[in-house]
This record gives C-alpha cells, structure tokens and sequence, in this order.
C-alpha cells in the first residue's frame, strides 16, 4: 500500500491494540516501538504530522551543553544524567536516517582567558561524558581560526574560542520517516483526524474506544482498543481530562521564538553558540538550508495552537545576532520568523520561579491514571524521542498489559529512506539524465534512498531557480499523505518557515496542484 489516507483508511479495522494519540516525534517514536514489538497499531493526528513543536524546533540533536553547566554549578545528579542519555541518543539518531541528520560543528567565542579555559573543560566534559558516542573531539581556537570558520564573525575582544560538536535534523521529515517506517511495518498511520472523545468501560472506567473524526471527509470512526497513549506534548492535559475529568493538570509551556536570515550574512557550514546573554539564556546561529535561523527565547507561554512571533523577539534576537556578526541585519533582512511551544512538566516548573522556563529541564515523565489506563508521555525534546518511547512502552507493558516488556528495538533500526548504500548510485543516475547538482542534493537530503522513485516522472522544475521538481508532487500526495501546499511547504519541504514570501508564491503559481 501506498502511504495515503485513502490507503490508510482501508487499513481501519474494529479494533488495535493500542492507539496513540499524536503525530509528532514523541507519537511516532511510540508507534514505531509499538509496532516492532509485535502490537496492532493505530496513530491518529488531529492536524498534520510534526504540525506543532515537533517541526518548530531548533534544529538541534544535542546533549545540552547549559544543563551540563547547571549539573557542575547545582551538582544535580538529574541533570547530569539526562545530559548523559541525550549525548548517547545523539549518535543513534544521526546513524538511524543519515540523510535527515548530521554532525554540526558548533563555535563559541571567549573574551577572557578565563573563558577560555572555562568553556575548555566544560566541552572536556560534554565529550567525555559522550564517550564513545562521541561526534567528533572539541577543541580551542585561535581568532585566526576562528575567522577561517566563521568570515563573518565579529572578533572585538575575542581572545579566542571553543569547537565541538553537536547534530542537525530536518525535524519534521524526521518525524515523518518514523511514521513511514511504523507504517511500513504494519500501523496505520493517519493526519488529520481529530479524537472526539473515548467510550469507557462501565465497571472499570478504563477507555475501551476511540472515537476520532475524519477532518477532511467529517466521517466519523468509533474503533476499540486495548491501551491508549496520549503523546501530544503541550496539549496533554486536554487529553488527560477527557479520559479523566479528575486529573489535575500537569503541563506548562514555553515559547521558543526563532528568526531566519539569509545566509550571507553568515557564511559557511559552522554555527555559533551565543553561551549567555544578558538574562541568562543561550542563543544559537545555524546554518540551515541556505539558510541562518537564530533562535530561541525561552519564556513561559498561553497554550495555543499557532503562536505568533511578538515584536520585541524579532528585536531581541537580531539584537544579539548583531552583537557577534560584522554584518548588520534588520527587520527587512528577516525572511521569515516561527514559535515552537515546548511542553514542561507542572512539577518541574513548581520547583524554579513561576516565570523561569530557561532553568528547567527538558525531561520526560510517563504517567499512567489510574482509572481510565491513559499513558500520558510528558516533557522530553527531539534527541530523547526514542528513550521517550521506549520508557512509554515498558510501563504500559508492565502497568496497563501486565507482562514483562518485549525487547525495544529500534535503537538499530535503519528508518525508512535511510539506505545509505544506495546514495552514490543515486547521484550517478540523477547526473546522467542531467538534474542540476542542487536538485540531486535537495531530493537526496528530503527522501534519501526513495530519490529514485522522483527520476522516474516529469523533472521540469516548478520554478526556476528552485530544487524542487514537478515529480515530487504526486510522490507527496501517494507517499507522504500530503494533502495540501501547507503540508507540503511547512514540513514536507519546509520553505515556508525559512522564506515566507517564496512559500506563498510558489502555493500562488501551482495552486491547482492541490485543488479540490
């Protein structure tokens, strides 16, 4: 079967084992764990795949360079040791979908030879406790070396820096490659269909039902289930209420506002680690796609479902960005601007300062209610989504199914187009029928090892001057339930939030390539 809705909902049946609720890397982590222990699995996404914080990250794989520094400063143990987890799911996610995910080099400029020897052994630390997990080693610059890295780094006062290394993902094809590998061994994936609410057991009061609503076609669907998890991140709490009105809520937010530029204002493949600023916080400069995204904030937010960037974030950013760059950008530089919400757990937050999100750890937690059974999976980031799931499972296994876990495999488990074998054969065919070196690079780095399947129809370009071929269209609509050009340019693609403007004239010229 071909990985569409239409497909998909042939795929329906009366009941699953387990459904899970959410289609962003946390659920699509558990699907592809659920499915590969032997389980009847069903996904449902109220909206699109990684529509919400999952394709709104930074873009980051990483350990957590400030929640070392707070691990050594507080001596926290919990900190320590989820810096510890991430460094080593760090390299399993690069290794898992190569073509989605790789090393990034990281620089950070001193200004005094405190700093130097500082950040030194901070980053001494960050490989050590990676061990043989580790990217690539650090090391200490010299501001000579550090301008062949970075030409337009500002070095007023620089006495020299520091280099490691942390991972860069496409998160949203990311997630989706889970999806399709959880697919592709057995579940039944579907976007766009919202859960209404469950049926309960009228002795027990466990959910018993699912029932969701097809957002395109209004059907509505009531199937049954064993177990269900709820991994929508900071939509949890409703989710929670609507298996159990009693529970209290346990999820806040913070916002994470980004800003992208083009990327001659900074040049080159190395990205730039702004350690603190003046309130504490850490900003990052990263080349991404032809692109330089700057980002984050990190201050607590009102849950909602599209959060507009504000005014004084824009400022705020390009303030720093232009405190380290010798060219200078403003507003009009600005292509285009996106928030992610990330979830945190009430009772972490009940621990610091009502209004400081920046201290907080971005650990998980799996709760299963008592009454009606829902797992919930809470907190965590983009580099923990396997242990996430993983950790999601075991107690369900144990706490819901009352068995002893099945073994976990996915930390082995190449995802779907991630057949690195195939990649040199991949460019050979595409240079011999002549597709430009940017679309063999652009289709390779979005489908990997199925690129083959976009040679096989028409390669006119859908704009000149851009990667992005006339194949790709039916490939997205039969392959990767795109249903729309939003789907297509937020997160399929992902040009809509590196250049807005680009984005909608592309959506304007091909419009009747998704018309109804």
């Amino acid at each position: 079967m071909a990985f569409n809705r239409a497909d998909q909902l042939l795929k329906l049946t009366d009941s699953f084992d387990l459904c899970i609720i959410g289609g962003g890397a946390s659920g699509a982590g558990v699907a592809l764990d659920a499915v590969l222990r032997g389980y009847k699995v069903l996904l449902i996404e109220k909206g699109d795949f990684a529509s919400q914080t999952s394709s709104k990250s930074t873009k980051l794989v990483h350990g957590g360079v400030r929640y070392l520094e707070q691990a050594v400063k507080k001596l926290d143990w919990q900190q320590f040791k989820m810096v510890y987890k991430a460094l080593h799911e760090r390299k399993v996610l690069l290794q898992n979908a190569p073509f989605l995910a790789h090393p990034l080099a990281l620089l950070t400029p001193c200004y005094s030879w405190f700093d130097r020897v500082y950040y030194r052994i901070g980053m001494w630390m960050y490989d050590r406790i990676a061990g043989h997990t580790n990217l690539e080693p650090s090391r200490g610059l010299g501001p000579k070396q550090m301008r062949e890295l970075s030409p337009k780094l500002s070095l007023d006062h620089v006495r020299g820096g520091v280099l490691y290394y942390d991972g860069q993902l496409n998160d949203a094809r990311y997630a989706l490659a889970i999806l399709q590998s959880a697919e592709a061994a057995g579940a039944c994936v579907l976007n766009y269909a919202e859960l209404t609410h469950f049926v309960h057991s009228p002795k027990s009061l466990k959910v018993k039902e699912v029932c969701f609503r097809d957002v395109i076609s209004g059907d509505t669907h009531q199937i049954a289930v064993k177990a269900v998890v709820n991994a929508t991140g900071p939509f949890t709490d409703a989710v929670r209420a609507m298996a159990n009105p009693k529970l209290k809520p346990r999820m806040k937010v913070s916002r994470g506002a980004h800003i992208v530029l083009p990327a001659s204002f900074w040049p080159g493949k190395t990205a730039l680690l702004i350690p603190k600023t003046d309130d504490g916080r850490v900003i990052f400069v990263i080349p991404w796609r032809d692109y330089i995204l700057v980002g984050t904030t990190d201050e607590p937010d009102a849950l909602r479902e599209n959060p507009p960037i504000l005014s004084e974030e824009i400022d705020y950013l390009l303030d720093y960005f232009n405190r380290y760059a010798t060219g200078k950008a403003s507003r009009s530089d600005v292509t285009s601007t996106f928030v992610g919400q990330r979830p945190l757990l009430q009772v972490a937050l009940d621990q610091a300062m009502a209004s400081d999100t920046k201290s907080l750890v971005r650990d998980h937690e799996v709760e299963v209610d008592g009454r009606s059974k829902l797992v919930s999976i809470m907190g965590g980031k983009w580099t923990t989504y396997r242990v996430m799931a993983c950790d999601t499972m075991d107690v369900l296994e144990r706490e819901v199914f009352h068995q002893v876990p099945r073994a976990c495999i996915t930390a082995q488990y190449r995802l779907f187009g991630g057949d690195e074998s195939l990649r040199k054969r991949f460019f050979q065919d595409a240079e011999a029928i002549s597709l430009s070196v940017d679309t063999q690079k652009h289709l390779w780095e979005t489908y990997g090892s199925n690129s083959f399947h976009l040679l096989q129809g028409d390669l006119q370009l859908i704009l000149p001057g851009l990667p992005y071929i006339q194949s790709e269209i039916d490939y997205l609509k039969q392959h990767e339930m795109a249903t729309c050009w939003e789907d297509v340019l937020m997160r399929r693609w992902g040009i809509g939030l590196r250049n807005e403007s680009l984005s909608e004239e592309i959506k304007a010229i091909k419009k009747e390539a998704f018309a109804s």
